[in-house]
């Protein structure tokens, strides 16, 4: 596909940005990455046209019409690009990918902002062990299976490998290390970060830790 038919607006640090990037690298779909270079000012025009609801990326067009929400364009590229699909055709298995998705949509990236935005060593133990409680479920869902869907990468591996990236801030501001409390998920995060498709995604974890580290002083949190 040439890559005039679909562009991704994007920013770098995004994990959201980031497991958009690991579908389409997944289904070998060929794109044009547009950033938003003014993370923390203003919006593009582009941006406030494409997604004039919640004005954030990721955003897809495709033929110049705007997909938007991460999960949500995702589900879209694996409907419209057929092949090498990232979901089961199984109705039961459709149906835990689903739960799953809105899972880890809605605990994991809030409740590891919670980490690096906590204030005092309370909070932050509070907060680490939120997120740890999180991660439980999870790693008990994947239990042994080398991916969420048993032993193909697909769907729930990709949403929650773009969040990954951010882990070792996590790790570093909430004083703990995610392979000395669930050694499973540790071992998966390094099978799919050896994957080319995931780590030519992912931004550099160092550089994401410095990134967070920044937004702290910026927030006067340190």
């Amino acid at each position: 596909m040439a890559k005039d038919d679909v562009k991704l607006l994007s920013m770098w640090a995004s994990p959201f940005c980031m497991r958009v990037k690991v579908a389409l690298a997944e289904k070998d779909i060929a794109y044009e990455e547009i950033l938003e270079e003014n993370i923390m000012g203003g919006k593009t025009e582009l941006l406030l046209k494409s997604n004039p609801v919640h004005q954030q990326v990721p955003v897809l067009l495709h033929d110049n019409k705007p997909i938007c929400e991460s999960t949500n364009i995702i589900t879209y590229i694996d409907e419209v690009w057929p092949s090498k699909p990232l979901m089961s055709t199984c109705a039961y298995e459709k149906s835990r990918a689903r739960f799953w998705a809105d899972y880890i949509d809605r605990k994991v990236h809030s409740a590891g902002k919670a980490i690096w935005t906590a204030k005092g060593e309370e909070e932050v133990e509070a907060a680490k062990t939120a997120f740890l409680d999180v991660l439980m479920f999870l790693d008990g869902t994947l239990g042994d299976k080398d991916y969420f869907n048993g032993e193909t990468f697909g769907f729930v591996d990709i949403l929650l490998v773009g969040l990954t990236s951010w882990f070792p801030a996590y790790e570093k501001y909430g004083g703990f290390k995610v392979e000395d409390n669930y050694p499973k998920l540790a071992a998966w995060i390094t099978r799919t970060h050896a994957r080319e498709t995931v780590s030519e995604s992912l931004a550099n974890p160092e550089k994401i830790t410095n990134f967070v580290g920044m937004l702290r002083q910026m927030f006067g949190i340190e």
